[in-house]
């Protein structure tokens, strides 16, 4: 413990990291656009600087704190300072902020108005750049980059891709792929982590949001949505609800009334992996096949799976994704049910996801059946509060609505899919004979909850001690796979979520409003698992119908991939 004199108050400090934590702590908000607590200090845009009561200036996120130490945070000199690294930014900066995607939530352009910097007195010798929309999740504008460095290292320290990097120097520099590469042809997963610590719209999402509506505003269309676990608790973040509050009645009711014909929850589809993983993960065990089974739900990490352990390949499940066995299910009951309903209309799928790399997922042909694509669309969370926001509906103030029938209904193992754990957890209740309360609550002690990127745990399945990991982070996932690789350890299930703490922090989802509702949305999904009246997806009395009926016969075409083309 230690003591630091700032603006004249006396403040405690700990275990802070560096003085910028301290000062944080001591409740004055400096600006950075450059420092994220859980990336590596980069200490590019020295907004956080400082002043020792001797004059020198410093860095605050990147010096240690020290015991004795007197500083000043908003001197004359540091306020002007400050206003002068603005301008030289926004000098360089493509500066359409009324078009911007941003706008309003440009975290560089709430800086400028909060430091009063109302004009620019640099020219702008920046070349304009070629915008690159090569991805299907990602669009990477150059021409909006203050070159941060937030989105490498969040590439680099906390997913261990590596997919880009700061090329050149001086006014030539860029962040780009390796040998200027567009990122649609890069190692790039498609996880979205670098466009969520973006401060502008150097980085945004790749939207299909004018398709969908023209799609909508067609006749002879007849569009079904399915509707993800995490969405629901992070929706409101950006339509003026609490955060966490699972908002699923009010977005299957505005939904409905943007013209959308029907709409699906996403736990029937979770459910329905559930039941296949499960399956998968005992036949493994009893015929002593490829263990550890590795999950496939996350398609961002199927992908790094595939580029950095390809010989690790066998390990991974054959299970399509949630939303890929879905959108499977949906389309073949469309094609058997259309006359029944009276319906001639051409289908549309469209999925409403927390992720971007289910963007590229829809587009992968071993998620595809009899060779046609499922799905037709995936619209992330930040995708679908703007169009309600465009339509002018009040999200507060619409009356809930159920989703609708027959894949309306799914299990509390199926909505805690969006959280790190949750895959682990449902399978655990699926291949647990007892169903009782006592039951449910020792798989929940049994360490598969919580936010540790890395969960070693074993449990007891008829005799046999199953061991598990639970990774989020895929740098964690790295650290785990080249542990296994070497024979270091041995599991027989690891869960990889790509995000960190699973879906709920998706690269899709809302990040300009609020910086810290991990917990809140956790906290959500955990709620609504309490709430549902089914707990166990082989309880779920619509799941084992599709079983006895539809899919009978069919449940390796429609919910597991063709990975024939690889094999």
């Amino acid at each position: 413990m230690g003591f630091m004199t700032i603006d004249g108050r006396r403040v405690e400090f700990t275990d802070e990291p560096n003085i910028l934590a301290v000062i944080r702590k001591a409740g004055i908000d400096i600006p950075t656009l450059c420092y994220h607590s859980k990336l590596s200090v980069y200490g590019a845009c020295r907004l956080c600087t400082c002043e020792y009561d001797n004059g020198r200036t410093f860095s605050s996120c990147s010096e240690k704190p020290a015991d004795g130490l007197v500083i000043y945070t908003n001197t004359p000199r540091l306020i002007n300072y400050r206003r002068t690294i603005l301008e030289l930014m926004l000098a360089s900066h493509d500066r359409d902020c009324t078009t911007c995607l941003r706008s309003g939530e440009c975290e560089l352009q709430n800086l400028a108005r909060r430091l009063s910097v109302k004009e620019v007195r640099f020219e702008n010798y920046r070349r304009h750049l070629p915008v690159d929309s090569s991805s299907p999740s990602i669009v990477r504008d150059p021409n909006k980059c203050i070159l941060c460095g937030d989105c490498v290292r969040m590439c680099e320290n906390v997913q261990k891709v590596s997919a880009i990097d700061i090329a050149n120097r001086g006014m030539k520099a860029i962040v780009t792929p390796a040998f200027g590469k567009n990122l649609g042809e890069s190692d790039c997963v498609n996880c979205g982590q670098c466009r969520v610590v973006c401060p502008t719209s150097a980085i945004s999402i790749h939207s299909a949001v004018s398709l969908v509506m023209k799609e909508l505003a067609d006749p002879d269309t007849y569009v079904v949505a399915q509707v993800a676990p995490a969405v629901r608790v992070a929706i409101g973040d950006m339509l003026g609800l609490n955060h966490g509050d699972n908002n699923m009645g009010k977005l299957v009711a505005v939904l409905h009334r943007l013209g959308f014909d029907e709409v699906y929850d996403t736990t029937y589809g979770a459910d329905l992996t559930v039941m296949e993983e499960a399956a998968e993960f005992l036949e493994r065990i009893r015929s002593h096949g490829t263990l550890p089974l590795f999950t496939s739900c996350c398609p961002a990490w199927v992908k790094f799976c595939e580029d950095r352990y390809p010989e690790l390949f066998d390990n991974l499940s054959t299970c399509r994704s949630p939303q890929a066995m879905f959108g499977a299910v949906i389309r073949q009951y469309y094609r058997e049910h259309r006359d029944q309903m009276k319906c001639k209309r051409r289908l549309v799928s469209v999925s409403i996801m927390p992720c971007t790399a289910k963007k590229a997922e829809i587009l992968r042909p071993e998620s595809h059946t009899f060779g046609e694509q499922d799905i037709d669309y995936v619209l992330t969370t930040t995708e679908i509060s703007a169009m309600i926001e465009r339509t002018g509906y009040r999200f507060d103030q619409i009356e809930p609505e159920a989703p609708d029938v027959p894949f309306g209904v799914g299990s509390g193992g199926g909505v805690i899919f969006g959280v790190t754990g949750g895959v682990t957890e449902a399978v655990l209740r699926r291949i647990t004979a007892g169903r009782s309360r006592q039951d449910m609550e020792a798989i929940k002690s049994s360490g598969v909850r919580g936010r540790d990127g890395i969960k070693e745990f074993t449990v007891n399945y008829e005799g046999h001690e199953l061991r598990i990991a639970v990774v989020s982070g895929l740098a964690n996932a790295d650290t785990v796979m080249q542990r296994v690789r070497s024979g270091e350890v041995h599991y027989d299930l690891i869960e990889v979520m790509a995000c960190p703490s699973g879906c709920i922090n998706g690269g899709g989802q809302p990040v300009g409003t609020v910086k810290s509702s991990t917990d809140q949305r956790i906290a959500g999904l955990y709620k609504a698992d309490v709430n549902y009246q089914i707990q166990r997806s082989n309880d779920n009395p619509l799941v084992i119908a599709l079983y006895d009926g539809m899919l009978k016969g069919r449940e390796h075409t429609l919910l597991h991939r063709n990975f024939s083309h690889k094999r």
